[in-house]
């Protein structure tokens, strides 16, 4: 059996805010800095999602809005994926869509 480890190292200021999110992966190259994250687990005791949301002080709101958006449009794909309820999930995109269109993300039609 094969395992791999995704760890993060924050960076705290003296009021505890993240001042740097970095990341590695145990079995590849990749890794780097971010300004946000979005992390979310099922916790399968409790039948509910544990989360840590954290973003930097310096994440503009305008790339918060797009992060968002961003995440809408893949929990969309990723809701295909794993249930093959594509009905729900064009509803779900249509909504992302409709929040990048409020968000100034895109031109309205």
């Amino acid at each position: 059996m094969r395992k791999a480890t995704i760890n993060f190292t924050i960076t705290l200021d003296e009021n505890n805010l993240p001042e740097s999110i970095e990341w590695k992966a145990s079995d590849s190259q990749d890794g780097g800095k971010s300004k946000a994250i979005m992390l979310t687990m099922w916790d399968e005791n409790e039948h509910n999602t544990m989360r840590i949301d954290l973003w930097t002080k310096t994440m503009p709101i305008d790339e918060m809005k797009r992060f968002f958006h961003q995440n809408l449009v893949t929990m969309s794909d990723t809701f295909t994926r794993a249930t093959g309820e594509e009905k729900m999930s064009g509803d779900m995109r249509d909504f992302a869509a409709y929040f990048a269109e409020k968000m100034g993300l895109v031109d309205p039609k």
